[in-house]
């Protein structure tokens, strides 16, 4: 097993990573839940299914009453009506302040669960057992919690650390294959702006079965990079931001799509696509082999390189990017691979470039 922490002040966790561990929760649970009775877990229809049972037997052999809500898959689930409803679900549960929620599942899940924890009862804790290779990688470390408005993704969240990040390589046997392809456009992404070492690794092994040869050192190597970044920057305020590397327009091709059409995943190999096309005509990013370097590992994995996209869906997504300030945005760029830099930009500048 591999273990990480986020060394945060008074909210410090560990992430811990190995197979089989998902028939451990409970006894992991227990140990960082010592006064929780009840425990809430979070779910989804296509997780629930495969993984439910085994986890909740694994918390009740450990002590925990356990209850929870199984919302439907999808992006559609974090919405303003579902959390409603999981607010309603603790209450009727009798969950207490000392009590928890687990999140079971991929980001959607992560992200409503732990927006349900951080505000029902003024905050309760909360533990991620993330199932997919993006929420892994990405999304169940660093305290990001969120639910989707119809104006544009995760504009109603908070900052909530989990208690625990438990996860178990063996769950990803069971995702379909533009998932985890979905979860590589992240782990990419770590290698292009920290870490030129870890991208080059990822070039030798280009399709899932030599990703998974080495999972544990990819899993430990992406969440230890996020780690540090998060320590360092919790509130994404600075170097945080450099985890939006291909987001910001990623946000607008996902926009494009209706949120449907386009996976986050795809979005963002897309979007990490055009950001360094965009360094290349600002002369931040000076070598061209960067753009086909990068291309070839995403097209490995089947992500798009690029996604059509309107003038105005563009606006709207520069507009309600959570990195603006005023007429100005920050937007990712890569110095070289390995290194990304934030450059401050006017935001009628960025969309000039980009019609």
């Amino acid at each position: 097993m591999k273990h990480l922490t986020v060394n945060l002040p008074g909210r410090a966790y560990e992430i811990e990573i190995g197979r089989g561990l998902l028939s451990q929760a409970g006894a992991r649970c227990r140990t960082v839940l010592p006064r929780a009775q009840r425990l809430f877990v979070v779910s989804d229809s296509n997780v629930a299914p495969l993984y439910l049972k085994q986890t909740a037997d694994s918390l009740e052999a450990a002590g925990f009453q356990v209850g929870g809500g199984i919302v439907p898959a999808g992006e559609n689930s974090k919405s303003a009506g579902q959390l409603s409803s999981l607010w309603e679900d603790m209450m009727k549960f009798g969950l207490t302040r000392t009590d928890a929620v687990v999140a079971l599942g991929g980001g959607v899940v992560g992200d409503l669960a732990g927006f349900a924890a951080a505000t029902a009862l003024r905050g309760v804790d909360f533990v991620q057992i993330p199932t997919t290779l993006l929420a892994q990688v990405d999304s169940s470390v660093g305290g990001k919690v969120a639910i989707d408005l119809r104006a544009g993704k995760n504009l109603a969240g908070a900052f909530w650390q989990p208690k625990l990040v438990l996860m178990d390589p063996d769950v990803l046997s069971t995702l379909p294959e533009d998932n985890f392809s979905d979860g590589m456009a992240e782990v990419i992404k770590y290698g292009c702006i920290l870490d030129r070492q870890f991208f080059d690794f990822l070039a030798a092994r280009p399709n899932r079965e030599r990703i998974m040869g080495d999972i544990e050192h990819v899993l430990y190597t992406c969440c230890d990079l996020k780690r540090r970044t998060v320590v360092e920057d919790e509130r994404d305020t600075g170097v945080r931001m450099l985890l939006n590397f291909g987001h910001t327009l990623g946000h607008a091709y996902e926009l494009a799509g209706g949120y449907e059409r386009w996976t986050h995943g795809q979005a963002v190999a897309a979007g990490m696509v055009k950001a360094v096309e965009l360094g290349l005509c600002l002369g931040i990013t000076q070598d061209r082999w960067i753009a086909t370097s990068l291309s070839a590992q995403l097209a490995c994995f089947g992500l798009p390189l690029s996604i059509p996209c309107t003038g105005a869906e563009y606006a709207a997504a520069v507009g309600l990017d959570k990195k603006s300030a005023g007429q100005d945005i920050s937007l990712i760029l890569l110095e070289e691979l390995g290194r990304a830099v934030i450059h401050r930009m006017d935001k009628r500048a960025l969309l000039a470039m980009l019609n």
